[in-house]
């Protein structure tokens, strides 16, 4: 099908490309719209989009929200923007909501633990509905107070919010704790993140609890490389046999972990075993390449959206609990003297 040009040669406009179909606007509204199935016929709606392809027709979305009362944009609120998990949460969060028709924004709240203070004038006038990823309650506050739809991610069940989406890290947790201890290690020591977070809580829980019956000591790290470095020395200068195995929050923690034991001229694997947690880029970055717990970021970012999308149709959204995988690599081994 041949279409004409727009009249005048301005932008094309929904009755040019109604001109160009044979159609009426009304019935260009339902199609581009994705509200045709059951009123028009499939050969009239392609017919409609072939029109719209040739033209090079935009729907007029700003007009088209005024319409609606809404604004099809979604905030999703992060600790951090240097954490590459938080880009791959974005990532699918992003491509949902392009499908449909939204967009994403994405705002920081410092450590997650805020508090996030509402980007806009007003959320409720600038937004449809709110993700937070990995993000304190309390940091909340600002959007608890409005009749926004809430998705929380990686984040207290228990919080109020219209849908949760959850990584199973206390599972990953006691996949590092089994493949450590059928390596034979029994000495370990617990890098633990020292930002307060409902993720990391349940980290620590579960390795507490899979290895009851065993030496394990916790110290406390900030999360960056120098910071693990600090801990690192610390926890090695401690009284005591030394840990065979140091199990870390984050794969972060783990490479300043890695740095600190090559300073004290110890070998990873062979004098101390080293897990992260995340599988970063940075993960196989270092050498030896660290065993850690690949989590889904991108795939808890579009169940996140899509989570968000069902509420805003009026659906209930079903809790949601993702598996995370372990994988080992060259930082573990046996168990020095094993």
């Amino acid at each position: 099908m041949q279409t004409p040009e727009p009249l005048g040669g301005s932008r094309p406009t929904s009755r040019d490309v109604a001109r160009a179909a044979g159609v009426s606007q009304a019935t260009v509204s339902l199609v581009l719209g994705d509200k045709w199935r059951g009123r028009v016929s499939e050969r009239t709606a392609e017919a409609v989009r072939e029109a719209a392809r040739g033209l090079g027709y935009r729907p007029n979305l700003a007009a088209r929200n005024l319409r609606l009362g809404r604004t099809r944009t979604a905030l999703l609120v992060v600790p951090a923007l240097t954490n590459e998990f938080f880009a791959r949460v974005y990532t699918g969060a992003a491509a949902v909501a392009a499908r449909h028709g939204f967009g994403v924004v994405l705002y920081p709240s410092p450590d997650g633990i805020g508090p996030a203070k509402d980007p806009f004038a007003s959320a409720r006038a600038a937004l449809d509905g709110v993700i937070a990823s990995s993000m304190a309650s309390d940091a909340l506050k600002a959007f608890r107070g409005t009749d926004l739809p809430l998705v929380m991610l990686d984040s207290d069940p228990a919080d109020a919010a219209a849908a949760h989406v959850n990584l199973d890290v206390a599972d990953g947790m006691r996949q590092v704790t089994g493949h450590l201890l059928a390596l034979g290690h029994r000495r370990f020591v617990h890098l633990a993140s020292a930002v307060p977070s409902w993720t990391f809580d349940v980290r620590a829980a579960a390795l507490v609890e899979s290895l009851a019956e065993v030496s394990v000591r916790t110290v406390r790290a900030p999360l960056d490389v120098h910071g693990a470095m600090a801990a690192t020395e610390r926890a090695l200068a401690a009284p005591g046999p030394r840990p065979t195995a140091l199990v870390c929050d984050d794969d972060i923690l783990a490479a300043g972990a890695c740095k600190a034991l090559r300073r004290l001229g110890l070998r990873v694997p062979e004098d101390v075993s080293v897990t992260g947690f995340d599988d970063l880029a940075l993960a196989t970055a270092v050498e030896p390449e660290l065993t850690t717990v690949a989590l889904p970021a991108e795939h808890i970012g579009e169940r996140g959206m899509e989570a968000l999308l069902n509420v805003l149709a009026g659906e209930a959204a079903a809790p949601d609990l993702l598996p995370v995988t372990l994988v080992p690599r060259g930082s573990t081994g046996p168990a020095a003297g094993s």
